[in-house]
């Protein structure tokens, strides 16, 4: 699944047990202007590094699995978690207005020698 808004939080990584370590993303996600909603989404083991290079305000593609597990606590009562495990995060636009390029520049071959040295 994916979704495009803009970045309204990144968090530090957090060493949550001795092997598990997890990072959330909330994104201001605008489907009605009127009512933004505020997404959040988890990074965790080397994906967090996914989120060094992302900033408050950047423009964003984000790629992620939805998750969903059942709990029951001490009394027997069942409940379920939903979670946004992101695995992708591209950026569109950064925060103050550069837009990143999708595709890398062609070439200028104008400036090429006139000279052919082929044999055909």
């Amino acid at each position: 699944m994916e979704i495009k808004g803009k970045v309204h939080e990144v968090s530090p990584t957090a060493q949550v047990t001795e092997s598990l370590k997890k990072r959330e993303l909330i994104v201001e996600y605008i489907e009605n202007p009127q009512y933004p909603e505020y997404l959040k989404f988890e990074a965790i083991q080397d994906r967090c590094s996914l989120l060094d290079n992302i900033r408050v305000g950047d423009d964003i593609e984000v790629f992620f699995n939805l998750k969903g597990r059942p709990w029951t606590d001490k009394a027997g009562k069942k409940s379920y978690f939903n979670s946004l495990q992101l695995w992708k995060v591209n950026v569109l636009s950064g925060a103050n207005g550069n837009t990143v390029p999708e595709y890398a520049p062609p070439a200028n071959i104008s400036s090429a020698p006139d000279e052919d040295d082929l044999p055909f």
